[in-house]
């Protein structure tokens, strides 16, 4: 079978929808650390909507880490198809926003060179929590990270987001050129206010004066709301017999995409919201609602489905006591912490999500959004339960999702078969924790980890004495039955 390219493009089905510009006239303006799924299916998709208006913000995506990305789409011109799904069908759609893709530890002075270059207007990252190499407790660089410290040692040379970013930020000071916006679009609370703080401090350890310059980058949050599973070797197949032509890595999607920005781009940004993307002046209570709503009941749904035996998402949700659970944490724990939205009908958006993460179309794997939880926790639970305690009000439901958390990071399951957890801390956790059978212990060991919980939750004995009675819980009973008790309590609403 030939494979999706340029020269391809014209023999797929009519009802294929294919980038409305020529590509071959397209210059690179964006360049997007951390060029993986969920970038391909809503960042890169909002400026292909736009590209048609201004040719000169195609996308360089980078890989930190892996050379998968580019493999895949560099035979392809960086083309890929974006599969659109629910249980009502599915549309396809051919992606041109992506023109270049490298890989930063092969060539990382190729990296280097294109975001100098004064072409590039913007820098932008989805390189997860983890990649920030900060303290998720406090937002701060951890300044012990090994790869911060390598880069401090090897600027030329980096290894992480941060060092290439001030590195290139240094060169383009050293040129006289205009420093570009950066804009990220990870799951982080004030993100662009994380970012502008871990670069900025990088910065001051490498020079003051470079220092700066980098406390003068634009770095506006952002919020961003799309689900997006791992592509598998089914999706693949059924990309290429509805296309008619090979593609070594479509992506997958619901039809729900949200992007939320503050508006401050100094050298200029595409018509973004021509495609629906809502500029604000302050983004910070449309990212708290989702990051408590959304990302919180992920990982809560997450970690006990995955502790009953559910692979995905909607799988977790169809078990006993999932969806009471669910929408009673979102009702009645997280939304009285939300932050006033005027005009925004916060209960059909809880509807909204509910039925989200029941689509069946989407095989969104619970051990992916399982993974790097150590990172996930303080922003998406551990915020509200802070907000819940200082208000005097229970928070049962988000404790029980930082507790099926430490039962699963522990790394055996309920059947005693060991858990591949992929998490930072892992190791630690581990070592801490596996020998342990006492909820008491095991939760003092956990509350150690003070970069998660901070010492504040490390010295509530209330919220302590909670994490100890629902582990118990959990240890004993397992979270099936755990589950039946939320379907016997909430049940009747």
């Amino acid at each position: 079978m030939m494979r999706l390219s340029n020269q391809t493009l014209a023999q797929l089905p009519g009802a294929i929808t294919r980038p409305g510009y020529d590509r071959a006239e397209v210059k690179i303006g964006i360049v997007h650390l951390g060029i993986g799924a969920f970038h391909r299916a809503h960042q890169a998709v909002f400026t292909d909507d736009v590209l048609a208006r201004d040719l000169s913000w195609g996308i360089c995506g980078v890989s930190l880490r892996s050379a998968e990305t580019r493999d895949a789409l560099t035979p392809q011109g960086g083309l890929y198809t974006l599969k659109v799904q629910d249980g009502q069908g599915a549309h396809l759609r051919v992606i041109g926003s992506v023109v270049e893709t490298l890989v930063a530890p092969e060539n990382p002075q190729a990296v280097l060179a294109r975001m100098s270059d004064p072409a590039t207007r913007i820098v932008s990252l989805t390189v997860t929590e983890k990649g920030y190499c900060h303290n998720p407790a406090t937002g701060t660089l951890d300044e012990n990270h090994p790869d911060i410290l390598h880069d401090l040692q090897n600027p030329a040379a980096p290894k992480t987001a941060v060092g290439f970013i001030v590195e290139a930020l240094a060169r383009r000071q050293a040129a006289g050129v205009p420093a570009f916006t950066l804009l990220s679009c990870d799951n982080l609370p004030s993100n662009g206010h994380v970012l502008k703080r871990v670069v900025t401090r990088f910065a001051e350890m490498r020079d003051p004066g470079l220092a700066a310059f980098v406390a003068g980058v634009a770095s506006p949050s952002t919020m961003i709301d799309r689900i997006v599973p791992a592509t598998t070797d089914a999706d693949r197949t059924a990309v290429a017999a509805a296309i008619g032509v090979e593609d070594a890595w479509p992506v997958v999607t619901e039809p729900f995409r949200q992007w939320v920005v503050e508006d401050d781009f100094p050298l200029g940004r595409p018509a973004w919201e021509a495609a629906g993307v809502v500029f604000v002046e302050d983004v910070s209570a449309f990212e708290t609602m989702k990051l408590r709503l959304l990302n919180g009941s992920h990982s809560t749904l997450a970690y006990l489905g995955f502790l009953a035996g559910a692979q995905t998402v909607a799988e977790a949700m169809a078990l006993p006591g999932m969806e009471e659970l669910i929408e009673g944490l979102m009702r009645e724990e997280v939304s009285p912490t939300l932050p006033a939205l005027a005009g925004f009908d916060l209960p059909a958006y809880r509807r909204a999500l509910i039925e989200r993460f029941k689509n069946p179309a989407l095989r969104h794997r619970t051990w992916q959004i399982a993974m790097d939880g150590s990172q996930k926790l303080p922003q998406r639970l551990l915020a509200t339960i802070r907000d819940r305690i200082a208000a005097g009000a229970p928070c049962d439901r988000l404790v029980l999702g930082v507790t099926a958390w430490m039962r699963y990071a522990r790394g055996v399951d309920e059947t005693g078969k060991p858990i591949d957890v992929r998490d930072p801390l892992a190791a630690r956790i581990a070592a801490a924790t596996q020998p342990l059978d006492d909820p008491d212990k095991i939760v003092a060991a956990f509350l150690g980890l003070t970069e998660v919980f901070g010492e504040d939750l490390r010295a509530d004995a209330h919220f302590r004495a909670r994490l100890v009675d629902t582990l118990l819980r959990l240890l004993s009973d397992g979270s099936v039955a755990v589950l039946q008790t939320w379907r016997d309590r909430d049940g009747s609403r």
